[in-house]
């Protein structure tokens, strides 16, 4: 089996060598092509993604492939309607990084409330301006939750703790916790959060979700957090809002094209913060990421079939036999 990128952690690697699958792994962000043909030369059964575009070609490169399992929860890296003529299963990992990306989240939301990265940069620099500034309150900052699954519960266990009020908007969610409330609308929840915090994945109906003119209707005292998809917000109108003082800053975890090019405008800019897609990083949801995503392949492998909660392209049970 392939894995496109570092190394597993460890109980994943001995847990596939002992249902007889050796781990094979390609160079993080390898292109599809190089991927395609590793898979080729190696006539996979099954693939591990973390990073790169898994196309058609990639999925089709070897007629063995039986299962995709996602070491993570976003899968718009993979392109699953393809897998799904193919008949086979795109499995997430499911809750498995939720703690740490929501700790990440927050930790974006604090830095840019109490200033620390213009602060930082202002004692370095020789400045020491402790009698001009005036800091805002944690407690009390409203947060405005845009998706609320397993990361975006996190987050809001993570924020009540601080004393935020949180709010939630989520057309497909139908319970909320006695101390969450619901918005319906999204441009509302916008125009009265001190923080907008985006954890819904991204689709045709997310892409730009957070354009220029949604941005607008934000508080210029607001910030806007992305720990989810960078293709949720229109990068060129962030671009200009943060320019033009439209919102106060921004937390960024993820962007429409990774690793993002040098040049980007966003780096100019004084107001925001970036980090490179590492929310899900830390060691115990590595551990449970790679250790989901080799259970679903040993599944699927074992012919115990797939766990149909984590299916992230329900189509592939209806692929014909052939391409199965």
């Amino acid at each position: 089996m392939l894995v496109t990128g570092a190394t597993l952690a460890g109980e994943a690697v001995a847990n596939l060598a002992a249902h007889g699958l050796e781990a094979h792994y390609c160079k993080p962000y390898a292109s599809a092509e190089d991927i395609a043909q590793l898979a080729s030369d190696l006539q996979i059964e099954g693939l591990i993604v973390r990073q790169g575009q898994i196309d058609e070609n990639v999925i089709s490169a070897s007629p063995r492939l039986k299962v995709i399992a996602k070491h993570g929860t976003g899968v718009n890296n993979i392109d699953l309607e393809a897998a799904a003529r193919l008949g086979i299963p795109v499995l997430r990992a499911l809750g498995a990084n939720a703690r740490s990306v929501a700790e990440h989240a927050i930790a974006l939301s604090i830095a840019l409330l109490k200033d620390l990265m213009p602060l930082d940069r202002a004692v370095k620099s020789g400045e020491w301006p402790k009698a001009s500034y005036v800091g805002r309150d944690i407690a009390g900052t409203k947060l405005g939750l845009v998706g609320f699954g397993a990361i975006g519960q996190e987050v809001a266990t993570l924020a009540r703790g601080l004393g935020m009020p949180v709010t939630v908007f989520d057309p497909y969610t139908s319970e909320l916790p006695q101390d969450v409330s619901r918005e319906t609308d999204l441009d509302t929840l916008l125009a009265t959060s001190d923080i907008v915090s985006l954890h819904c994945p991204l689709t045709k109906e997310t892409h730009h979700l957070i354009d220029a003119e949604r941005l607008a209707r934000m508080k210029p005292t607001s910030f806007v957090v992305n720990t989810a998809r960078g293709g949720i917000i229109d990068e060129a109108a962030l671009v200009e809002a943060l320019r033009n003082g439209i919102i106060a800053g921004a937390g960024l975890d993820s962007f429409a094209e990774e690793p993002p090019p040098k040049g980007s405008a966003l780096w100019s800019l004084p107001n925001i913060i970036v980090t490179p897609h590492t929310g899900g990083a830390a060691k115990g949801a590595m551990r449970a990421m790679a250790e989901t995503a080799a259970r679903h392949v040993i599944s699927v492998l074992d012919g115990d079939g797939p766990d149909i909660r984590s299916v992230a392209n329900p189509a592939f049970q209806t692929a014909p036999p052939a391409a199965r």
